[in-house]
């Protein structure tokens, strides 16, 4: 659906003379819509938003064009009632949250919370390394969980300035430090009233790995590294927009590869061996934090559920970016 939603918004950059152009309208409202029902509402209004916003479209001067806003505040006011859900702390699982920040729109996928075993997992085999051991159970509240990563138009509308590498509004951001997410976060949450926070290192493996409804995968959604993950093999060593590889069995989108996602915990590598059991968090000062998920220019290895990295929390990279939790 993303692939056609990305194909027919070139269309409509691109239509000719040839055509009834004004029908493009009623296309992009009909794939929204198409969108909607098979639950990807973000991508919906954003593209309905880029169509108003089209100098192309505008030019046309159709009597249709008024469609576009009216479809996409119809979408929007259907989510108002998950949108305006409590934010506050641990949370009750249930609707996905729509929210929209300065006319960009992002989905917070619910995470009902449960008991799963973390770190060196059968699957793993021999690829585990040693700061993944021991496995060990956690249980975890409910929370929610970025449907993506971070995009670039999301930071620019909370920043107003995009330090990425690779330019695009549907990329993920990327050269953020841990500390330049902790600026977002606290605009984000002047902007929207709310709490959002970087996921725990165990909320991050435990959306991974497909929360309550995990299939046991190596990586995130699959034993197909290829299938999930833009990474060294097939990512041209450059970032890809977010969910146009398969999603995992929470609906979550390139939890492996395309860049690395900072977490909230101090990295240590025994961790594992002393945390606690329930909504553990690493809060010991260190000198790095956890970044999760492998990136575009690594090898599988990287990309696995389990894998641990620290990262010093003022580094940049063009293959390191974030995932929100609330």
């Amino acid at each position: 659906m993303k692939k056609l939603l990305s194909i027919l918004f070139l269309a409509l950059l691109s239509c000719t003379a040839s055509m009834a152009q004004c029908e493009v309208i009623d296309m992009v409202i009909s794939e929204a819509r198409q969108a909607v029902s098979n639950g990807n509402t973000t991508h919906a209004i954003n593209l309905l938003q880029r169509a108003i916003d089209n100098q192309t479209i505008r030019d046309l001067n159709c009597s249709n064009y008024s469609r576009l806003a009216e479809e996409k505040r119809r979408i929007e006011s259907r989510q108002q009632s998950s949108s305006s859900s409590s934010s506050s702390g641990s949370q009750s699982a249930g609707q996905n949250l729509t929210i929209t920040v300065n006319g960009v729109t992002f989905t917070m996928v619910a995470v009902r919370g449960g008991t799963f075993q973390m770190g060196a997992t059968s699957e793993q085999g021999n690829d585990a390394d040693s700061d993944e051991k021991p496995a060990h159970r956690v249980t975890l509240s409910d929370y929610y969980i970025g449907h993506t990563e971070v995009t670039q138009a999301l930071w620019q509308a909370v920043m107003g300035s995009n330090p990425s590498n690779f330019k695009g509004d549907n990329l993920p951001v990327e050269k953020v430090s841990w500390n330049d997410c902790q600026q977002f976060i606290t605009r984000l949450n002047q902007l929207t009233g709310r709490k959002f926070r970087l996921p725990t290192e165990a909320e991050w493996e435990y959306a991974a790995r497909g929360g309550s409804k995990s299939r046991g995968y190596k990586y995130a959604g699959s034993n197909d590294i290829g299938s999930v993950a833009w990474y060294v093999s097939n990512s041209g060593f450059k970032t890809h927009p977010v969910g146009q590889k398969q999603a995992n069995e929470l609906g979550l989108y390139d939890m492996a590869g395309n860049v690395w996602e900072w977490c909230q915990d101090w990295y240590d590598s025994g961790y594992y061996g002393k945390s606690p059991s329930t909504n553990p968090c690493n809060n010991t000062s260190a000198s790095r934090r956890v970044r999760r998920g492998g990136c575009r220019s690594l090898n599988a290895g990287y990309c696995r559920v389990s894998y641990r990295s620290g990262y010093y929390p003022d580094d940049r990279d063009d293959d390191l970016g974030l995932r929100l939790a609330l």
